[in-house]
Parts: structure tokens; C-alpha cells; sequence
């Protein structure tokens, strides 16, 4: 419901922004107005207040079930002794996007001891924009707030009276208000826990007294000066109960009903019917013979991937070669999904190429609209940053030392991976505002990351103190920690960027035709870097028997404590230093790491199904010492040095050995390519391809029935969840991988 200003590409206005990332689901997200959910149970074991997600709240559960990424969507959520469904709908019509009605629903998990005090907090703030008008009943309860912004217009928002469970019986409820400058969107949780007071009683007729913490009025936070207002109606109860909140636009001239109760259920239930059929439709599981809760499981999947759809604003913080100190970047605005609502709630760019090939798939509009944004934050030299952190509330949720975006760095170009399926039904109109900008994108790559020999390239920005870590981490690759050479240098040729060169001259060969525009020297740059031979020259190591990266390499390296140097007389000790001991002297050689890296010729498939490399590359990816596992195909080699490895004393293994399913999408997508192209190895592609399959959809789909969430990364060992969670970000290719959609 935030409406967007005018983007280079975007195909829809306001109607198509989704809602929010928020715990409680009912947060719906206005340019520079904000309108939310806040829960806090009462009592010992309460947990404190919830608001945004956070890994720390050790929710047992929480996700979209159903979400459609327009209309409507539901999500479940246990915190404790408490279950809340959170529900929505939104209702076309007007000229600022139409109407919003969000319902929440709450019960006590065991009818063992009494139903646990719970208060539900709504609100809606600004941020310095627009105005807002409470209405209250009896001086404590905030019945409604009528509003105005030049992007909304006039607006109504109604906080209905709670009813019981189901039925229409009103529930007992106490009420309690606030209204009150706001130091900013990123700060009202903290306002708010500095506004409860304990001095309250609940005192439900024929039930006992309970005392229980409300809000009451206060200024800003001491530190903060005044960014807005913040309205928020507290409803204190027990247990179970039902709670509905409308926004009606005032530009809605003919409104049929108001969208709460009756015609609220019968809404949803609609909604939830069509969801039923279209995914059916789309992904057909139920037609491959997979099980209702197998198909829930892909239905949530899909549904927490659109539910993580946000509308960004705000500027990064960059740092430039041109510029002796960081910048802020140009005010921009950003429509995208987000890996984790949790811990990543933020725009990520390799990852979002991975979110749209399931996206695309399910809106193609939708998709398309997404990857206009993001090409719009390209900067004058064809540069777009890597990790958007767009404003302060995005700032609040990084640690320091990941703010600052590099203009030098790369991440790889997913987004053309989505694109290509995109492709064929693309609008010419959309794909000839696209074209200059990816151009300008691949032009990029070519003057920046270029490597030392022609056809080669690099990724620039690893790890400027290489002596602080096992293995200097190369971020702009994506796979951060993945072994390079154990020296950074300009020497180094990367196989990984070279493979994604290959695909992006192809996409922009394929989009330079459908154009009329010249292609050659796309396709000339295509030919170049799929030729096998040359490949072979660059990168194949012969004593490895593998595909890899080359540089100035150590194979005897170490993570060694050191003594502190001495300090002056008077002084703490410092404590030891775990640093890096080099043992064998670097020299210009292949990388011996076998793993993702290795498969990139076959992932992007660039090997020739006849290749004379193709069995050594099966051959690593079906041994169990290297890349097999019954859980999908590890990250490194179990026969690795680096194997498990931590980069530093707190940096544990990352894409060290665990399952990635983003990378293992793409292993299937390249089988199963190679099991239909007549070849040598056709039949053994296949066999692959139905075992890797099997062991990834078996293993997430256990892991969601007993933890109830994707993960990030899945253990190679024991198949679990590891890393953030929910991850609903490249995890949720499941669903491509089940429906065989590639």
C-alpha cells in the first residue's frame, strides 16, 4: 500500500505494493506512513514485546501459509503459549490503491491454567509526511484516525471492537491509547517499551484482577528529536479473541460494504480458492503425485517468498575511489523480495536473480517490475550496489562494518538469469527501456573485473588483511568464505565470474536481437568464453583432475595463535592473536578446492555434453568423499583442507561443506539439460538428476514439518536447518525443483 514515485521502468503504481515485513504480518507499508502490529504477553515466560522479526525471539513458528502477492495473504504464528493468525485482504478501487482490511486472531495454545494476558498494539505513524487525526471513545480507547498524504489522500482507518473466537459476543477488553511525536519508523519499538507503565489491572467481570503493563503518554525518546507522530491503540484481553482493523480510501466513491466480518471471511476464503487453483495451475504437484502436505509446504514456500515483497527508500552508503571519505548515494527507492525477513530484511542483488526465477514464474509482471528496480539504482558508470541498505530503518538491522558499498565491487548477475526466463514473453516496449542499462551493467563487468589474460576475469574487494584470516573471503563472489588463492592478486583468474560473463553476453546477445539492435559483440564474447578449449587453458588443472581457479596460492597455511607484542610498563597485557601462518611460500598455481566453484562450466553448462571433462566433473559431484551427500551436493569437498574450516576464531564455515539449495537448483537445471542433449553421458545426467532431486525435496520438506521453517543453509551431514531462518529467499527454488520447472 505504499504508492511508488515515478520509476524509470515500473509497470504499476500503488495497487501492487505488498505488505511489509514485520512479526506480525499486519504492516502495511505507505510512503513515509507506516501502519503496524505489536503483541506482548503478560506475565512469566511472556517474552517481551514483539514487533520486527527477529532471530532473538525464538519463535517456535511463525511464516505466510497463503499469500498471493496482491490481494490477500495468512500467516500463522507461536510464540509461546500463544497462536496468532494474521490474515489480510485488499480490495481495488479508488485512485490510491483501494481498501485494506486485516484481521488478527488469538488463542492460548493448551486450555491447561489460565489463557495468557495478551495486548495487541495497532498503529500507524509518519515520518515527517501527511497528517493524522485521532478519534477516541470514553478518553481511552482509539477508535479511528482519519489521515491525509499526497500519495494516500484522505483515508479512514477503523479499529473494530474485539469479538470472541468466532463469534459475535463481544469480548471483554481494556483500552489504552497513545499519541505522540516519533523519533523516526525505525525507533517506535523502542518508544513504545519506553512508554509502558505496570500500574494497570485487567479485570474481566467474574474473573480475578491482573495487572498488566500499558502504555501511556510520553514525548520522544530522550535522544531523538521529533521525525513525526505516532498513533497506537492497545487492546488488552484474554484469550481467545478476534480483532479487524479497515483502511478505507477516500477516493472510493461507490463502496459495495465495509470489508470486516462476514464479508471479510467470504473474501478470503475466495482469495484462498483462487491462490488453490492457480498454484495448481502453475506448478502442477498435485498432478506428480506429491501429498497435501507436500503441496502445503510448497504453498508456503512460495507464499513466504511474496510475503518478504517490500518497497524500500532511502540512500546507501558508498565508497568510491573518487571520494577520500564514504558518500551518501543518491535518495532511491527499491521494490524487491528479501532473503530473510529476520536477519536479512534487505535487498540483496545475487540473491534477487535466484528470487525471480520462482517469482517470475508465479507474476511475470510482478518480476519484471522488481528487476526495473533494481537496474534503476544503477549509478552513472553502469555500477549497482551489491547489499541495499536504503534508510535508517535498513541501517538499524547491519552490523557497521557491512554498511559501507564498495563502487569497485561486483556481485554476479543473477538478475540475467531470471531475465532469460523472463524472455520469452517480455514486452519489446519493457525490454528497450532495459537494454541501455544492461549494457551499461556488462560494460561494467568487462572495464572492472577483468582479468590478467584475455577472457579471464577477477573479482575485486577480498578481504584487504589476508594475514587475519585462514582464507581471505571474497564477498562480491557471493560465496564469501569459498577457498580462492590464499594471496590476493592481480594474477588471480576466477572461474566462477568467467562462467557468469559467458551468461550474461548470451542474454544480452538474445535481448540485443529481439531488438534489432547489433549483437555481434555480445556474441562474439559468447563464442569466446564457451569455447571449451579455451576454457580448458584457463582453468581446467590437470593435477587436480578438476575445474578451478588460479593465483598465487599456499597449500601449507594455518591459523596460529601469536603473543601480543609488549606493551608499556603500566599497561593491560593484550590478549594473543589467532593469525595467519604461512608455511610454504605462495606461488602462481590452480586453487585445490574442489566444490561449487569447480561445477560452475557445468551449472551455467558451458561444457559441451560430448566434453571430455564432463565425467571427471560427475565423477566429483557423485562421490560421497567429495560433493555427495544424501541431503543434496556440498559446498566443498569433504576431502578439502578447508573442509569444515573457521576463517578466523569467529568466523565459523560458511560455504565450507554445508547445502546451498540456490547452487543445487541450478546442478539440477544443468543435469537435467545434459540428461536431454544426445551425449555420452546422458543416462548417468539422468541418474543424477533423479537422485539429487529426490534428496533435496525430501530433506527440506523434512525439515520444514519439524522445525517449520526454510533455512539458509542445510548441514551435509545431518540434513538440518542452519544459518537464518525463515529464509524464504533462494530455499524457496523448492518449488521450481518439485514442479521440474527450470
Amino acid at each position: 500500500m505504499r504508492s511508488s514515485p515515478s520509476r524509470a521502468f515500473s509497470e504499476r503504481g500503488a495497487q501492487r505494493r505488498a505488505l511489509g515485513s514485520r512479526a506480525g504480518g499486519a504492516t502495511a507499508a505507505l510512503l513515509r506512513v507506516l501502519a503496524g502490529l505489536m503483541w506482548l504477553q503478560h506475565g512469566e515466560g511472556g517474552g517481551g514485546l514483539r514487533h520486527t522479526c527477529e532471530q532473538s525471539d525464538g519463535l517456535s513458528r511463525y511464516g505466510w501459509l497463503l499469500h498471493d502477492g496482491e490481494n490477500f495473504g495468512t500467516q500463522e504464528i507461536e510464540d509461546g503459549k500463544l497462536w496468532l493468525k494474521t490474515e489480510f485482504v485488499k480490495r481495488p478501487g479508488g485512485e490510491h490503491g483501494g481498501d485494506w482490511s486485516w484481521r488478527v486472531t488469538a488463542r492460548a495454545k493448551s486450555s491447561g491454567g489460565p489463557a495468557p494476558l495478551l495486548s495487541l498494539f495497532f498503529y500507524i505513524a509518519t515520518d515527517g509526511q501527511g497528517t493524522l487525526e485521532p478519534h477516541l471513545e470514553n478518553g481511552t480507547r482509539l477508535a479511528a484516525v482519519t489521515g491525509a498524504t499526497e500519495e494516500l489522500g484522505r483515508f479512514t482507518l477503523t479499529f473494530l471492537r474485539p469479538t470472541a473466537g468466532s463469534g459475535d459476543d463481544p469480548k471483554f477488553a481494556s483500552y489504552n491509547c497513545l499519541n505522540t511525536p516519533s523519533p523516526g519508523l525505525h525507533r517506535l519499538g523502542e518508544l513504545v517499551l519506553s512508554s509502558l507503565r505496570g500500574r494497570f489491572v485487567f479485570a474481566p467481570p467474574g474473573g480475578p484482577r491482573r495487572r498488566f503493563f500499558g502504555v501511556d503518554a510520553v514525548g520522544v525518546l530522550p535522544d531523538s528529536a521529533p521525525r513525526g507522530r505516532l498513533l497506537l491503540h492497545q487492546v488488552t484481553l484474554e484469550p481467545p479473541a478476534t480483532l479487524e482493523v479497515t483502511f478505507e480510501s477516500g477516493s472510493v466513491v461507490a463502496r459495495p460494504e465495509r470489508l470486516a466480518g462476514r464479508a471479510l471471511s467470504q473474501a478470503l476464503e475466495q482469495h484462498a480458492a483462487a491462490f488453490e487453483r492457480r498454484f495448481e495451475e502453475t506448478f502442477g504437484l498435485g498432478k506428480k503425485g506429491f501429498s497435501l502436505p507436500e503441496r502445503r509446504f510448497a504453498q508456503a514456500a512460495l507464499s513466504e517468498m511474496l510475503g518478504s515483497v517490500g518497497y524500500f527508500q532511502g540512500h546507501s552508503l558508498l565508497r568510491s575511489p573518487l571520494q577520500e571519505r564514504p558518500v551518501p548515494g543518491p535518495e532511491a527507492a527499491l521494490f524487491t523480495a528479501v532473503p530473510s525477513r529476520s536477519f536479512f530484511p534487505r535487498g540483496f542483488l545475487w540473491d534477487e536473480g535466484f528470487h525471480q526465477l520462482l517469482l517470475g514464474r508465479w507474476d511475470a509482471a510482478l518480476s519484471r517490475e522488481v528487476l526495473a528496480h533494481w537496474l534503476d539504482l544503477m549509478n552513472a558508470d553502469g555500477w549497482i550496489p551489491r547489499e541495499q541498505i536504503l534508510g535508517e530503518e535498513a541501517r538499524a538491522k547491519v552490523p557497521p562494518e557491512f554498511l559501507l558499498q564498495d563502487s569497485e565491487t561486483a556481485n554476479p548477475p543473477t538478475l540475467l538469469l531470471a531475465l532469460e526466463r523472463l524472455l520469452p514473453d517480455a514486452p519489446v516496449p519493457f525490454l528497450r527501456r532495459l537494454f541501455p542499462r544492461l549494457r551499461a551493467w556488462y560494460e561494467w563487468f568487462h572495464q572492472t573485473q577483468a582479468g590478467p589474460v584475455p577472457h579471464s576475469f577477477r573479482w575485486r574487494g577480498r578481504d584487504p588483511e589476508p594475514e587475519r584470516f585462514l582464507n581471505p573471503k571474497t564477498l562480491g563472489s557471493g560465496l564469501d568464505d569459498y577457498p580462492r588463492a590464499s594471496h590476493p592478486s592481480p594474477e588471480e583468474r576466477h572461474l566462477d565470474l568467467r562462467c557468469w560473463m559467458a551468461l550474461a553476453a548470451r542474454v544480452l546477445g538474445v535481448v540485443a536481437e529481439r531488438l534489432g539492435e547489433p549483437a555481434e559483440q555480445f556474441r562474439a564474447t559468447e563464442r569466446a568464453l564457451s569455447d571449451n578449449v579455451l576454457l580448458e587453458q584457463l582453468h581446467w588443472a590437470p593435477e587436480l583432475g578438476a575445474f578451478a581457479d588460479y593465483g598465487n596460492h599456499s597449500t601449507a597455511v594455518e591459523l596460529r595463535w601469536q603473543p601480543a607484542a609488549p606493551v608499556a610498563p603500566g599497561q593491560p597485557p593484550a590478549p594473543p592473536r589467532l593469525l595467519r601462518e604461512v608455511r610454504e611460500a605462495p606461488r602462481l598455481r590452480f586453487v585445490g578446492a574442489l566444490g561449487y566453484v569447480s561445477l560452475f562450466p557445468l551449472l551455467l553448462q558451458l561444457l559441451r555434453p560430448d566434453s571430455p571433462r564432463l565425467p571427471a566433473v560427475l565423477d566429483a559431484m557423485r562421490s560421497e568423499q567429495q560433493l555427495w551427500s544424501p541431503f543434496g551436493l556440498r559446498s566443498l569437498a569433504r576431502d578439502s583442507r578447508f573442509y569444515g574450516r573457521h576463517n578466523t576464531a569467529h568466523d565459523p564455515p560458511y560455504w565450507r561443506g554445508d547445502v546451498w539449495v540456490n547452487i543445487n537448483y541450478l546442478a539440477l537445471r544443468a543435469l537435467r539439460g545434459y540428461a536431454e542433449a544426445e551425449g555420452p553421458q546422458r543416462e548417468r545426467a539422468a541418474q543424477l538428476y533423479r537422485e539429487l532431486r529426490h534428496n533435496i525435496i525430501s530433506n527440506l520438506f523434512r525439515q520444514y514439518s519439524q522445525s517449520g521453517f526454510l533455512w539458509e543453509h542445510y548441514s551435509d551431514s545431518t540434513g538440518r536447518g542452519q544459518g537464518c531462518h525463515p529464509f524464504a529467499g533462494w530455499s524457496a527454488l523448492v518449488v521450481l525443483v518439485m514442479a521440474e520447472d527450470y
